[in-house]
């Protein structure tokens, strides 16, 4: 598409989607193809230029893609504290910065999103300080998104609203590396100032949104440029001069000692105005500032020791990290002032001490002002939905192809190899394939699989886009140039044959055969389950090879770290599209944008949350061809993902539930889970959570790994027999007090078992030792401290069994017949039999009251995001959640009359047919006994040792008396 045809494009999408907008309004109804064809009928008399240099099908396609978009709705935890409501309708009226970047982001983002962009924006600019309010003030607050689901454009709008309410000062603190600091201040180029910064230019041209508002006297001013070399120096502190009449100043600035001395020195030298009478400090009282901290938990966060006593009070004289004081230093410089930390991985935030801070450096950077969640829209594909969680299972999709040792280990050996004459690698290694420098066959696969994706996209009219693939494999730069060379010398080799004919036929009959067998079929897979509201089309192989010479010879190669001279210059191949496969490190773990990310081929192994999140830049926006994309990684990364995005969902649901309750961001006592490999985040940045004693209070258990021993399976199921047996009559499990309509249950039900026997059983069942959080004796010595509050005294016990059907596998077990259940093995393992679930969502529902079924579906319901990435469904929920049903039984409803019920724990017992578990040891085992444990939330001190979690300053502190 030429410049002057992807203008008229973007000129006509952008007017008829706020006329269909309106359309849409008037008709009380969604955008249907009538409605777009009747607006694109109007618009084709008014713009006949315009519309003869596009396709009009393509226009169609487009709306219809946008108008089937939906955005979650965001939440907020506040404190009013030192808080003066001030965003109101009238005080939006007249803003330039703001309007220019909307009308921008038009053409961009569905009308959906720029909504939820609108309202996002305010609600964060809402719980900031209004610029104008006299006297001193202070703000911090969080913002978590989703991984790579668009937080730089959230907080470009936030900025553009700031600057027109009147902040004057805003700085932008981007990475720790030059190429994000770049990339970040193009966007804001774009985004806000409206022209390009480029380094000694006479003029400097408008861009973005100044190629909408072409008025050159309300750009703002720029400290920094968008050159690799552009962040903030001493010669042009030495020019600029600051006062409050002037527009606003936008500095991007690396995460750098040396960066933010200089800018912390200039501002103590050039700009403050004031100096404190008691402390000396020099201070600015004339202009309103805005810190804006992207990947805020990385780099931000103090890693120092004992920030406060033994008894909770800040240690005044405590020496923060470098980059955490330089923060707070700049911050503490200015008497009105907001600081916003944006990240999708906000577990080392949430360990900043609450009540940390220094006479020098003032306070932390806990979010004390506010913590805002922000939900993913309809087509944002993340780890809840490729990797799924506790409380969703996804398809078994070939977005994903789990790599086993292997495919790569001889060739990049790792630490998590099991083969004992296999070393990890270190710096120097030269990765070797079968005694060759050469790509192991799974790489090349990958290689191939990226060459398809672009052949797809060509083919689709997407030719001009930027096509990108990651190779992340290892942290040494030497190495890295390694890898390059060899994949260099593939790709070369691919080209060779493709465009000179030359050995061709085997290569093609090869490639051809995975095209159709593999990679075609998988497309099919993936929009079935992944892909709305888009038509993509698919092509025969005829098709494909006709344009994989050109496409090999646009593809590039680029090394990406701190000793290579390469770049991923999208904006250099704008017009024709960068189709490069990047190779790197650090660089790429984290911030860096791949323009359309279609392949990954990942081994790096670290073993922290937010680390390994961060890293994963194949999640975002795929539209037009999210089924292209693919994901080459280790079976251990694909188990340790799910993991974390279970470890996410609890911590989103646990924010829900405080949102609801009204707490505060001081009162979010948060519990983040630790995993056996994986910690949460590193050690330094946890150096104020305590390992505590652990509570079960409001979870759910459920066992998801066993031993592939059949000695252990029979142990385990004669412990399940055992148990049943001493249980006494039973009740069909459709004899509960409230069986929803339409409702249907095959097992078996008891009430009030006394723990004692519930706690047996526990002592008596045998968990895996890989089970991390599963561990049947502490679990055990957990309910015995309850029952001491005379909580988890009387339980209901309930056998649960697959639907009657020709497929049933009925078994005995205590002397009650039960249909074995499916779940096949997650991942290969040699020691045991992995599933991703083992419960059926409406099972923690068993025996509830109508009552109580009810106040759960509401809460529910009232916390329902429509999130996509949680899985939440596109409709609120029609049944109670688990967490739901927890807190209700824990807390009851006292407006309701329902009330608490503490004393009930529910053990739900199941059998799975090992035949069905396609674990070869276990062919003609036993059944496998399985059980999940359903606690009600409790607000009791009882705690067991050997803590499975660990906790912020805000929960060891006793300050979740929210909770009462």
């Amino acid at each position: 598409m030429t410049i002057s045809s992807q203008k008229a494009f973007d000129s006509i999408l952008s007017m008829s989607q706020n006329m269909l907008r309106l359309a849409a309004d008037r008709a009380k109804s969604s955008v249907t193809p009538d409605m777009i064809g009747k607006e694109l009928n109007k618009l084709a008399i008014m713009m006949e230029e315009d519309f003869a240099l596009v396709d009009r099908d393509a226009l169609v396609d487009e709306l219809i893609r946008r108008s089937s978009r939906t955005v979650g709705e965001n939440a907020t935890l506040s404190s009013s504290e030192d808080h003066v409501a001030w965003l109101a309708a009238e005080r939006k009226k007249g803003w330039t910065y703001w309007q220019r970047y909307s009308e921008y982001m038009e053409a961009r983002i569905p009308w959906t999103a720029q909504d939820a962009l609108d309202v996002a924006t305010d609600e964060v600019l809402s719980q900031l300080e209004d610029p104008t309010r006299e006297g001193a003030w202070d703000r911090r607050g969080l913002v978590v998104g989703h991984v790579q689901s668009g937080k730089t454009g959230n907080y470009t709008g936030l900025i553009c609203k700031a600057a027109d309410a009147g902040y004057k000062i805003i700085i932008v603190l981007a990475g720790l590396h030059n190429n994000l600091r770049a990339q970040t201040q193009i966007r804001l180029d774009e985004g806000f100032l409206g022209f390009a910064t480029i380094a000694d230019a006479d003029e400097l041209p408008a861009v973005g949104v100044g190629l909408i508002d072409k008025d050159t006297s309300v750009r703002p001013n720029a400290a920094t440029n968008r050159s690799d070399k552009g962040d903030f120096n001493t010669a042009v502190a030495a020019k600029m001069n600051i006062s409050p009449e002037q527009r606003p100043w936008l500095f991007v600035v690396k995460k750098n000692k040396t960066v933010l001395e200089r800018l912390l020195h200039w501002i103590r030298n050039r700009v403050a105005n004031h100096v404190d009478p008691e402390t000396g400090r020099k201070l600015v009282t004339n202009l309103p500032l805005l810190v804006i901290d992207d990947e805020s938990d990385h780099g931000s966060v103090d890693t120092g020791e004992d920030v406060v006593d033994e008894f909770g009070n800040p240690d005044l004289e405590h020496e923060p990290k470098t980059i955490n004081r330089l923060i707070r230093s700049i911050l503490h410089h200015f008497s009105r002032k907001a600081y916003v930390g944006y990240t999708a991985t906000p577990f080392a935030n949430i360990f900043i001490h609450d009540r940390g801070a220094t006479q020098e450096h003032g306070p932390d950077l806990f979010p004390a002002a506010f913590i805002t969640n922000l939900a993913a829209p309809s087509n944002y594909v993340g780890p809840g939905r490729v990797f799924g969680s506790a409380s969703s299972t996804p398809d078994d999709l070939p977005l994903v192809r789990a790599l086993s040792d292997e495919e790569f280990q001889p060739w990049m050996p790792s630490k998590t190899t099991t083969s004992p004459e296999i070393k990890p690698h270190k710096n120097g290694h030269r990765p070797r394939w079968q005694g060759e420098a050469r790509v192991p066959d799974s790489l090349a696969e990958a290689i191939r699989s990226f060459v398809y994706a672009c052949a797809v996209r060509k083919l689709r009219g997407q030719g001009g886009k930027h096509s990108s693939m990651l190779i992340h494999v290892t942290r040494f730069t030497s190495v890295q140039s390694e890898v390059v060379n060899q994949v260099a010398e593939y790709l070369r080799d691919l080209k060779g044959r493709y465009t000179r004919g030359i050995e061709l036929a085997n290569l093609e009959a090869s490639m051809r055969k995975e095209y159709e067998a593999t990679f075609l079929p998988g497309m099919r897979v993936i929009r079935a389950a992944l892909v709305e509201g888009e038509t993509l089309e698919d092509f025969p192989w005829s098709d494909i090879c006709a344009v994989l010479p050109d496409v090999l010879s646009d593809i590039r190669v680029r090394e990406i770290n701190g000793s290579a001279k390469d770049a991923l210059d999208y904006e250099e191949y704008k017009e024709t599209g960068l189709k490069v496969i990047a190779i790197g490190g650090d660089k790429l773990a984290r911030g860096l944008t791949l323009e359309g990310l279609c392949t990954s081929y990942f081994l790096r192994t670290a073993r922290m949350y937010d680390t390994l999140m961060q890293m994963g830049r194949w999640f975002g926006y795929r539209d037009g061809y999210l089924d292209v994309c693919r994901l080459y990684t280790s079976q251990e990364m694909v188990e340790w993902f799910g993991h974390i995005a279970d470890a996410a969902e609890e911590l989103r649901q646990e924010f829900d539930n405080m949102v609801a309750a009204g707490a505060t961001p001081k009162q979010f006592g948060l519990r983040v889970k630790s995993h056996s490999v994986l910690t949460v985040t590193s050690r330094a940045k946890m150096r104020n959570a305590r390992a505590m004693e652990l509570t079960y209070s409001g979870d759910l258990l459920q066992t998801i790994v066993f031993p592939n021993r059949k000695d252990y399976i029979t142990a385990n199921f004669q412990a399940i027999d055992r148990f049943i047996s001493a249980l006494g009559p039973t009740n069909d499990l459709n004899h509960q007090l409230f069986v929803p309509e339409g409702q249907k249950w095959s097992g078996h039900l008891w009430r009030e078992v006394p723990a004692l026997g519930v706690i047996s059983f526990l002592r008596d069942y045998r968990t895996h030792s890989a089970s991390f959080r599963i561990m049947s004796p502490l679990i055990a010595d957990f309910i015995e401290e309850m029952n001491k509050d005379r909580e988890l005294t009387s339980w209901t016990v309930a056998l649960i069994g697959k639907d009657s059907g020709p497929d049933e596998k009925p078994r005995t077990v205590g002397g009650h017949s039960i249909n074995m259940i499916q779940r096949r093995r997650a991942t290969e393992h040699a020691d045991r039999y992995s599933i991703k679930s083992l419960i059926s969502p409406r099972d923690q529902a068993i025996d509830l009251t109508e009552a109580e079924w009810k106040a759960a579906l509401e809460l529910s319901q009232n916390t329902w995001r429509n999130d996509t990435d949680r899985n939440e469904g596109k409709e609120p929920p029609s049944e109670p959640r688990g967490p739901q049903i927890r807190r209700v039984l824990g807390e009851g409803v006292a407006e309701a009359g329902i009330p608490a019920r503490r004393e009930r724990g529910l053990l739900l017992l199941y059998l799975l047919d090992p035949v069905g578990a396609e674990v070869p040891e276990l062919a003609d085992a036993d059944p496998v006994a399985a059980w999940a444990i359903s606690f009600p939330s409790s607000a009791s001190e009882r705690r067991v040792s050997n803590s499975k979690y660990i906790a912020n300053s805000v929960l060891w502190g006793g300050l979740n008396d929210w909770v009462d």
